[in-house]
């Protein structure tokens, strides 16, 4: 089968895997994968691409609301990602696992540079930058020239924030709550230019579109320039209405940036449906592609008015290009990004978006009755989709998290920032209801137990 990342023909893996048993029509139909996306087809298989169709020809008239409760079809997906047996993993917030596909096509992908790293690297796999740009163009819904491949978030918007032309007394618009690589580099350009930060504070949960939008417009002046927005929240999960607040924005004056870490392809959307200016993400948490993989979006219009972060001939040019002067990078991680777009694909971005709410609100729903629990997570679905944040009464949130892990090795996080205080868990689409039931079980044990009794010093 051709690889149509490298226009090469892969000799290690037998081609037509899922073909022989069941016509092309058929797969395409059930699954939704365009042409362009059939390599992932060598990574899987034989036994278990028959049962893959068979799992697609059950779920595809389903509802995506249906079909997140469809156990059968959701271990299937589970059966493709490698994850430990040994530790329960609830911090896919931080990052991801690849599914086993996704990893084979990187190390085939990294095995290949091997062989001749410059030739392989810049010659062969770098051929397949401009088709991989249009993949990614297809999924976030914007032009190829307005991707730059990068390697996560931070160094998407870093280069958007370093790069604005911005002067002593201009202002902008952030949150308490926006992630700290951002609000640090936002703060350094308040040290070093003299620009202004209006902060916005809000409280968790925030149940609000009205409120929220309110706080974000009376944080803004008539010196305003850019407004930042954190589509979901790292710490809570928090959803924010990013298309209203741009609109408020755009009518103002203002260029809006908008940090989509957590959000992109957790939750279905299309760039265009946010209308911002400036945008980010990572590829290594919801699209579950190679660690140190992401894009930073320009609108076409604006290119030019971003100066280049690193080197590039022309700094300011109106090339989405002269931000992928990055010198040596990880060729085959990048190509392997193609792999995990047909991987979500196959999934669907709407039945993926409906199984991660579905996740967080199996588990939140069985212990939000107890007195006990706080959340800082809104449970409606507007407003949250997999992560949410909680404590006990009584818990400091890194002795719970300790507990959790020490007692039963559910490995989670601590969310200790601002007002929220609390440990936050991250499921995601290999994440199975008994890995769930143990949580909450475990949860009900400390709430029974009560916080250990601090030493007095």
């Amino acid at each position: 089968m051709p690889d149509l990342n490298t226009g090469t023909t892969n000799p290690i893996f037998e081609p037509n895997l899922l073909y022989s048993m069941l016509s092309r029509k058929k797969f395409l139909k059930h699954s939704a994968i365009a042409t362009a996306s059939l390599s992932l087809l060598e990574f899987i298989q034989p036994v278990s691409a028959a049962a893959l169709a068979k799992h697609l020809e059950r779920v595809a008239p389903m509802s995506p609301e249906e079909a997140a409760k469809d156990e059968d079809f959701w271990n299937w997906i589970r059966g493709q990602y490698t994850v430990s047996t040994e530790i329960i993993d609830l911090n896919n917030g931080g990052v991801s696992p690849q599914p086993k596909p996704v990893q084979d096509a990187h190390i085939r992908y990294y095995q290949m540079c091997n062989e001749g790293p410059s030739y392989y690297m810049w010659r062969v796999l770098d051929q397949g930058r401009e088709p991989l740009r249009e993949k990614l163009a297809k999924l976030a819904g914007c032009l190829p020239e307005e991707i730059a491949i990068n390697r996560n978030t931070t160094e998407g918007l870093n280069t958007i924030i370093f790069g604005l032309n911005l002067k002593a007394g201009d202002e902008v618009v952030l949150t308490k709550y926006d992630y700290p690589n951002m609000t640090n580099a936002w703060k350094q350009r308040e040290k070093r230019d003299g620009i202004k930060l209006n902060w916005v504070d809000l409280e968790m949960p925030a149940e609000s579109d009205e409120l929220i939008l309110k706080q974000f417009e009376k944080a803004i002046t008539p010196k305003t320039k850019i407004v930042h927005i954190t589509h979901m929240m790292n710490w809570t999960g928090q959803i924010l209405p990013a298309r209203k607040i741009a609109d408020m924005a755009h009518k103002k004056g203002c260029e809006v940036i908008v940090d989509g870490s957590h959000s992109f392809v957790h939750i279905d959307y299309k760039l265009t449906d946010l209308d911002c200016d400036y945008y980010a993400t990572s590829l290594h948490k919801w699209l579950c592609a190679p660690f140190g993989t992401g894009f930073m979006f320009i609108k076409k219009e604006k290119i030019d008015r971003v100066w280049a972060l690193l080197s590039a001939p022309v700094p300011d040019a109106g090339n989405i290009g002269k931000f992928e002067s990055l010198g040596t990078r990880s060729f085959a991680a990048e190509m392997a990004i193609g792999n995990a777009i047909d991987f979500h694909y196959l999934i669907g971005s709407k039945r993926k978006e409906e199984r991660l709410r579905f996740l967080k609100n199996y588990w939140c729903q069985k212990i939000a009755k107890n007195p006990k629990i706080k959340f800082y997570t809104s449970l409606k679905s507007e407003f949250s989709c997999a992560i949410a944040t909680f404590n006990i009464e009584g818990w400091d949130a890194n002795d719970l998290s300790g507990e959790l892990f020490d007692k039963w090795k559910i490995h989670t996080t601590t969310a200790i920032h601002e007002g929220v205080n609390g440990v936050r868990v991250t499921p995601h689409v290999y994440t199975n209801l008994q890995d769930l039931d143990r949580l909450v079980g475990c949860i009900e044990q400390l709430i029974a137990q009560g916080p250990p009794v601090k030493k007095k010093e």
